[in-house]
């Protein structure tokens, strides 16, 4: 049997240690690996892609997935399947980005309120979009007589804190070149209030029932 030269011996010595250093570093990485992921608790929740207002009717692709960590509230929020096929109906605000509470979602709003599209006597702040809580104010035409139009009684509260559907633009409708047109969700109960005052011509107009706190 030859004899095992010292070079040989040596670079056998070398792969050694170069594979024990090898190992060592994997070990090391998949040890790194491991903690950060034992102690990763972030879920997968539905966040709003654009603001969810009450009475739309949303599906999957309405929504965007966030990875969050939620600790033990995840039964708290929307998470992925959990939208049937036939979606579901927003039963408050949510604005954009933010994540979809449980509590925010039903089936049956549709019977407790609807939309109506009001055309405004004057413009809406910026403050009017969206998701906004606002409410209607009217003001009752004072005479039905020719010599005393554009007179117009106090105004009154039609119904308070309606939701803003959207402002609408002029594109397909036909609106006053004076005023804006809002879509707004009202509770079916102010319903023909609201009709009446736009059948006796009334002057209209949404007023903030808040300003957001970014806005401030």
């Amino acid at each position: 049997m030859p004899a095992t030269s010292p070079a040989s011996r040596a670079r056998r010595a070398v792969d050694v240690r170069l594979l024990i250093g090898i190992a060592l570093v994997v070990g090391s990485v998949a040890g790194v690996v491991g903690i950060v992921s034992a102690s990763d608790r972030r879920v997968a929740v539905y966040a709003a892609a654009s603001t969810l207002a009450p009475g739309d009717r949303i599906e999957p692709a309405d929504l965007v997935v966030r990875q969050v960590a939620l600790d033990d509230a995840e039964s708290l929020y929307l998470t992925p399947g959990d939208v049937p096929s036939g979606g579901l109906v927003v039963a408050s605000v949510v604005r954009t980005g933010e994540l979809v509470p449980r509590a925010s979602l039903g089936s049956s709003d549709g019977r407790h309120s609807t939309t109506l599209v009001l055309q405004l006597s004057g413009r809406v702040s910026a403050a009017v979009v969206a998701g906004a809580l606002v409410d209607v104010w009217s003001a009752p035409a004072a005479t039905a007589d020719v010599s005393s139009l554009g007179s117009f009684g106090p105004p009154t509260v039609l119904t308070a804190d309606a939701v803003v559907v959207r402002v609408v633009d002029d594109e397909g409708i036909v609106a006053s070149s004076d005023g804006d047109a809002v879509e707004v969700l009202v509770p079916r109960t102010r319903i023909a209030r609201i009709l009446q005052a736009i059948a006796n011509g009334d002057a209209l107009a949404v007023v903030p029932a808040g300003i957001p706190l970014g806005d401030e």
